[in-house]
Parts: structure tokens; C-alpha cells; sequence
């Protein structure tokens, strides 16, 4: 077979690959899934209390949520709190996703005997979207997708030697296994000893009896022994009776509930069917989906050839897949860990796939940075802000969208550059969603030093629409005592000035708040619209992006309410909680 990829594209797209992963990473507007919020406010009061265990939340029904791996990690990065910044919290989740890819090649390079074939699979996992996505927030997925597809690239690697280990590959298997439970859910211990049990069964060559004899022992080992290591959980928590109702039962066992009509009807169609977990699993790759699709076409069309590791590889996905269509609540998240494998099907059969999934990527691709850039060019050609060069690019932004677009053109031109050039373009893909919000990340979107002091110590009231979204706040604000109201109610100007003594509230761009007598604007600042009605929608389409894009938000105080607690209705449980 000729070699997927040359070493100069593979030094280039392992270049990207890191700029990208690292770009950004404190950014408040990187992709991510809400659950990083709880996770920082669960870390927050965990280590203001000084210890470990119990884990602390003010959240009602959200304290043991998860395991408290992550979280511990949380509290060893930011050094109990000290240093309290995204990055600081973000930076072992990259780590994770770079181990993941480095024993990924490790593995692919060792089986496939091709070290371009191992660097191939390491970055078109990372070119997925869901990694990307979930790869780099403070989230429990990165630690999770690591210590589940460890034992199984050990297996791939080592070959004949781990398989036929009789207690060290166990021993260790259950170790990882067990970082795994405890970093995510015991539940993945099915999963995980079923793909394990079909992975013997494909390497005695389909024989029961075989397995039954030389290695139903040795799965049995590795389960106990991983559920040992998530059972210290129960052992080192002094309530472990909270942990049972909380996450065993609220947390695990209430997503076998019926969630729309009836069990077996949700499973057939709906939002939580089966079909929809493979579409939103397949969706995993993002850009790469059709490419994805293609070489599971071409697997299939080709199953009687399988290699060994191929026939592996998809066995450990119909593993997860059988076993994650059980629940009521089924979702294509769940099969994080399930992408590494299907990156390195993507990887064997790399130059027997077809162009069209390639070409469809590149196409979408091209739309996506088309639309980047007339957004961006809009932004900042517009006085939306009443004056120009508000809203300004550095020139290295404009060069980032050019030479995408350039790349993307030249793949659709050439089949030669196809492939290789749809890879590096979810990279820069990537790249270019976070440079075209960077005026955000700057003093546009920040309060001023001036209203950061002003505010230290004084109980302030921001717009809630998810769980400890005021965790966003206290970056942006710290020392500020946070309490949250409704996200709904932060354009009523008039219900928030009579309600609270210090509030931030939003006010459409190019209008001056109208404040109470005794009201003073404290700060200013940019924030980004989460949603919008169809007539604003049409609208930004028509170019009026900025007006409806964006608000104003403005710090308020009130100097008749200082002394007097909050007396709307508002305020009468915490929206952030």
C-alpha cells in the first residue's frame, strides 16, 4: 500500500494541529458543552473548602454529578483555586487529547507497520469536530476517551503478547478501566469488559469454548478491578449514602425512564431513536461525516477481507453502540470514545476511499469560511457601534481567511490534493472560528480595570439562562459576590434598577440605557446574543449583523437600594442555581 501521507504534510498538519488545540484555549466563546460550567462551580467550592471529599456545590440536585477525578484535576491545575483562569482548568484536557493521539499512532504504527499510517489516524481524530469540541473544555470526556481506549490500543500493539497475558495485561487493563469509571460513570464498565470480551472472541478466531477457558478469568479480573478503583469513591467520601442517591440512581439509573411516550417507542423514533444515536454518533466527525460514511461503506462491501485489527476496531464500536442504545437517553456523546477507532479506519483505507466524501468536506468547508469572513467583513466595514474600527481584525486574521479559502479552492481543483488538503482545513476551520470572535476576547468584550476594582466585594446580579453560568461572570469579574436572575428579564431596565442595588443589564447596540435618578453606570461592555427571532434573523441576513448579533451590557448601581436587600420577585431563588 503507498504511504498515506508525506513527512512534509504530516510536519505541517502536526504543526497546525497543535496551534489550533492550544489557540484560543482560554477563550469564552470556544466551542464547548455547558456542562463546563457546573464542573468549574463544583471545583470552586470544593477547594474553598479545603478538602477533597465531599465534593461542594451550591446547585441543587448537582453536586456528585460525576466522579471526582476530574475535579481533582481541577483543583491540582488551578492550585485549590489560586489560579482561577480557563486555562488553568482547560490545560489537562488537552493533555489527555494529545496522550490519546500520541498512543493512537503509537498503535496504527506499530500493527500497520507504517508510521505515516499511525500519524494519518492521530490527526484525523483530532480533525473531528467532537474532538475538537470536547477535547479541549474542562469536561470529563478527554480523561474518559484516554483511560477507555488505552487497554484496547494496548491490545492492538502488543498484539498476541497482551492477549495472551494471564495477569499483567489484566491488572493494568483494570487500572485504566477503573481511571476511566471514576473520571466519568461505573457504567461504562459494560461497555468496556463487552468489547473486551468480543476482542478475545475475534482473536480465538470465533471459538466460545476457547474464550470461556483461557479468558473469561481474565475479563472478570479487569471489571473487579476497575470497579474497585471507581468503589474508592464510596470508601474515601464520609457521605456515601449522598453519592448512592445523587449519581447511582438520580445520576445513572433515571436514564432508563421513558423519556417521551413509551421505552420501546422512543427507541424506534424521536430524538432519543436509535437511529438518531448513530446519526448523531456518525456527526462526531463533523466535517469529516461523509468520509466517515464512506469508509464504513467500503468496510462493509469489503468485510469478508478485513484485517484482524480492522475487524477489532469495529467490533469495539458495535460494542458501545449495542450497549449505549439501552438507555431512554441517547446521545452520540456517548460514543466519544468509539471516534479513535473510526479515525483509524479513515486511516487504513485512505487511499482506496472515494473523492466525493473528500470533496463534500471541502465544500463545506468552503461555505463555513465563506460566511466567516463576510460576517467578519461586515462587522468591521459597519459603524454599528456608532464610530469605526470598533470592531477591527490585526491583519494576521484576514491573512488566516485567505489562505484557507486559497486551500480549500485548491483541493476542490485538484484531486492530487484533495484528501490531504480537506484534513488540514478542519484545522484551519477551527482556527478561523476563534479568530473571528478574537475582538470579543479583547477589550471590546471585557470590563475595564477601573470596574473590576469598583465592584470587589459587593454583591452584583447577572443574567442566567444555564446552571452557574455566573462562573463566566466570575472570570470577567473577580471578587465579585455573583448572584443570579433570570436571562429573560436583562432587557427590563426599569424591573432590574428597582429590584437590585448593583445589576448588569442589556441594552440593544447604539442605545443608551435610560437609568433612575439615583442609578450610575458603573461599566460597559460587549456581550454576544444566544438568541434571536426571525425577524432579526432576516435582518442580519440583509447585513444588519451587528444591531441584532450583539448587545450592550452595563454594569447599574443604585445608591437607594444599597442598603436594602432585593425586594422583586426576582430574586427569590438564585436563576444561576
Amino acid at each position: 500500500m503507498r504511504s498515506p501521507i508525506t513527512y512534509r504534510n504530516a510536519i505541517f498538519i502536526l504543526i497546525l494541529g497543535i496551534f489550533t488545540y492550544l489557540y484560543g484555549l482560554d477563550s469564552r466563546f470556544a466551542p464547548k458543552n455547558g456542562d463546563e460550567y457546573p464542573y468549574m462551580h463544583i471545583v470552586r467550592m470544593t477547594a474553598d473548602a479545603g478538602a477533597w471529599l465531599p465534593l461542594q456545590s451550591d446547585m441543587d440536585g448537582i453536586k456528585n454529578t460525576k466522579p471526582p477525578l476530574v475535579f481533582w484535576e481541577g483543583i491540582a491545575s488551578t492550585h485549590w483555586g489560586s489560579d482561577w483562569s480557563l486555562i488553568a482548568l482547560r490545560w489537562p484536557s488537552v493533555l489527555y487529547t494529545g496522550l490519546t493521539a500520541f498512543f493512537l499512532f503509537l498503535a496504527v504504527a506499530r500493527f500497520s507497520g507504517n508510521k505515516k499510517t499511525g500519524l494519518l489516524a492521530a490527526f484525523v481524530w483530532l480533525s473531528f469536530f467532537a474532538t475538537y469540541r470536547y477535547g479541549r473544555p474542562f469536561l470529563t470526556d478527554p480523561p474518559e476517551v484516554f483511560w477507555l481506549n488505552l487497554p484496547f490500543l494496548a491490545l492492538l500493539y502488543w498484539g498476541r503478547a497482551a492477549f495472551d497475558s494471564k495477569a499483567l495485561f489484566p491488572l493494568l487493563a483494570g487500572l485504566s478501566l477503573g481511571m476511566a469509571l471514576l473520571a466519568k460513570s461505573f457504567a461504562y464498565i459494560v461497555p468496556a469488559t463487552f468489547a473486551l470480551g468480543l476482542f478475545y472472541w475475534r482473536w480465538r478466531e470465533w471459538r466460545l469454548s476457547r474464550v470461556l477457558v483461557q479468558d473469561l478469568y481474565k475479563i472478570l479480573l479487569t471489571a473487579t478491578l476497575a470497579l474497585g478503583v471507581f468503589a474508592l469513591w464510596f470508601a474515601l467520601d464520609p457521605f456515601p449514602e449522598a453519592i448512592w442517591k445523587e449519581f447511582i440512581l438520580g445520576e445513572n439509573a433515571a436514564k432508563f425512564e421513558a423519556r417521551s411516550t413509551h421505552y420501546f417507542l422512543d427507541l424506534v423514533r424521536g430524538g432519543d431513536s436509535i437511529g438518531m444515536l448513530i446519526l448523531t454518533s456518525l456527526a462526531n466527525a463533523g466535517l469529516f461525516f461523509f468520509v466517515l460514511v464512506s469508509t464504513l461503506h467500503q468496510c462493509w462491501r469489503q468485510r469478508r477481507f478485513l484485517s484482524v485489527e480492522e475487524s477489532l476496531l469495529l467490533l469495539f464500536a458495535v460494542a458501545f453502540l449495542i450497549v449505549f442504545s439501552l438507555p431512554s437517553q441517547r446521545s452520540g456523546r456517548y460514543l466519544l470514545p468509539v471516534m479513535p477507532a473510526m479515525a483509524v479506519l479513515i486511516a487504513l483505507h485512505w487511499e482506496r476511499l472515494p473523492l466525493w466524501g473528500f470533496r463534500i468536506a471541502l465544500l463545506l468547508q468552503f461555505i463555513l469560511l465563506s460566511a466567516l469572513a463576510w460576517v467578519g467583513g461586515s462587522l468591521q466595514l459597519s459603524q454599528f457601534l456608532g464610530q469605526p474600527g470598533i470592531w477591527d481584525y490585526t491583519y494576521w486574521h484576514w491573512i488566516l481567511m485567505a489562505s484557507s479559502l486559497l486551500l480549500v479552492t485548491w483541493g476542490l481543483i485538484s484531486a492530487a490534493r484533495c484528501k490531504i488538503n480537506a484534513l488540514a482545513a478542519c484545522f484551519l476551520c477551527y482556527c478561523a472560528l476563534t479568530s473571528s470572535l478574537s475582538p470579543l476576547e479583547g477589550t471590546l468584550g471585557r470590563f475595564d480595570q477601573t470596574t473590576i476594582r469598583a465592584v470587589v466585594a459587593q454583591d452584583l446580579w447577572v443574567p442566567c439562562d444555564y446552571r452557574a453560568k455566573d462562573e463566566e461572570y466570575r472570570l470577567l469579574l473577580p471578587g465579585a459576590q455573583l448572584h443570579g436572575y433570570p436571562a429573560k428579564d436583562a432587557s427590563d431596565l426599569s424591573l432590574l434598577m428597582s429590584a437590585y442595588p448593583l445589576v448588569a443589564v442589556h441594552s440593544p447596540i447604539g442605545v443608551e440605557p435610560v437609568i433612575c435618578d439615583s442609578c450610575k453606570i458603573v461599566g460597559k461592555r460587549m456581550e454576544m446574543r444566544a438568541r434571536h427571532s426571525d425577524a432579526q434573523i432576516q435582518e442580519m441576513l440583509m447585513g444588519r449583523i451587528g444591531e441584532h448579533l450583539f448587545v450592550n451590557e452595563y454594569l447599574i448601581s443604585n445608591s437607594a437600594l444599597a442598603q436594602s436587600p432585593p425586594v422583586s420577585s426576582t430574586a427569590s431563588k438564585d436563576a444561576c442555581r
